[in-house]
């Protein structure tokens, strides 16, 4: 029997958001009902409603959430109803030519729903196949990671998108090692996670890099040995002088956008690493001198996810904030109702928060 549900969709590109009704139906084989606690507002439920993602409107936004199994389909025996769960959007299927590599992070085929929400009998697109600002969601089981209850919904829901993205980009995709030299290009929600993870990978200079002081200010924080005001002077320059003049072991792109990529890829040291994680604009496009690309060797690398593993890196992460040695709770600003979510839009665009978190 379906469920009537408040939710949060976007009707057409550019528009408001609209707090309506929708209808989730029950699980079908392969699929868990999971109630929503809380959902992360993040940079890529705004693209959605932006159309920079796609055009298949009608969108369920929401997708950075933690919740309660309710139900589950034929067939599910990784998680039961009543567990504590984080919703991911990388589902590895195991059988895709990825996976069959040993590189499941990669999965080419990662699973969700079959099974459709609806508004008034019109298909809805769940933002990255999860569309969690809903009082219930219907989810792939291998999107619903089971973690310590002892969590808070709030922080634990972050970790399902921005705080493994970051996480993962220093720590996975970066290799970033004990006496490292790393520069984060952009401090806002994933930059700050990404400085976390090269602090708990043992970095021994972290360089945060921003036009916004108030977020060099959260970067120190979260563990940045160094902070830049790009607005204020070159950072490439600035990062080469907090270095011995050589540059960085790793860069991390948090921002999405040609300039601040060009200005990691010649921050970083000979044979460093570039590693982009801020999601671009699909007209944007960069220009590097191909000598350059030759001459300073090392590695450009994309990092989806954070190249991770949910049923790996999910437990990890809340057992390392259960221990006190990851701050999940700092980077939830502020809480706010299913109501709101326009307005912390507006918020999140003029940087005056890290996540807006919707409680339910």
């Amino acid at each position: 029997m379906p469920h009537s549900v408040r939710a949060v969709v976007a009707r057409a590109k550019g528009e408001p958001v609209s707090l309506v009704t929708i209808e989730v139906p029950d699980p079908g084989p392969g699929e868990v009902l999971v109630t929503i606690l809380a959902c992360g507002v993040c940079h890529t439920d705004l693209h959605y409603r932006e159309g920079a993602i796609n055009d298949e409107f009608p969108f369920l936004l929401g997708h950075e959430a933690s919740g309660i199994i309710e139900e589950v389909g034929d067939g599910v025996t990784n998680v039961a109803p009543g567990d504590f769960v984080i919703l991911n959007w990388r589902a590895v299927c195991g059988e895709c030519r990825s996976c069959r590599r040993g590189r499941p992070w990669y999965c080419f085929d990662t699973h969700n729903a079959i099974r459709k929400m609806t508004l008034d009998g019109v298909e809805l697109s769940p933002a990255l196949g999860i569309g969690a600002f809903a009082e219930k969601t219907l989810v792939a089981a291998g999107q619903a990671t089971k973690v310590d209850p002892a969590a808070s919904p709030e922080a634990a829901g972050l970790v399902g998108c921005g705080i493994m993205a970051g996480l993962g980009a220093a720590m996975n995709t970066g290799g970033v090692g004990r006496g490292d030299s790393v520069a984060v290009f952009g401090c806002g929600g994933v930059g700050n996670a990404a400085i976390a993870g090269a602090r708990l990978a043992g970095a021994h200079t972290i360089i945060g890099i921003d036009i916004d002081a108030r977020k060099l200010d959260l970067a120190r924080e979260f563990g940045a040995t160094h902070t830049v005001d790009s607005s204020r002077e070159d950072p490439i320059e600035a990062v080469r002088a907090l270095t011995d003049g050589n540059g960085v072991d790793v860069a991390i792109e948090a921002v999405g956008l040609p300039e601040t990529y060009e200005q990691a890829f010649f921050a970083r040291d000979l044979a460093g690493t570039v590693v982009l994680v801020g999601v671009p604009n699909p007209t944007m496009k960069i220009e590097l001198p191909m000598i350059e690309v030759f001459g300073r060797g090392g590695t450009l690398k994309s990092s989806w996810y954070g190249d991770c593993l949910p049923e790996r890196d999910f437990p990890m992460l809340i057992d390392l904030y259960l221990q006190g040695r990851l701050d999940l709770d700092r980077f939830v600003s502020e809480t706010i109702d299913l109501d709101q979510v326009e307005e912390a839009f507006h918020r999140m665009e003029r940087g005056e928060v890290i996540r807006s978190v919707v409680v339910l």
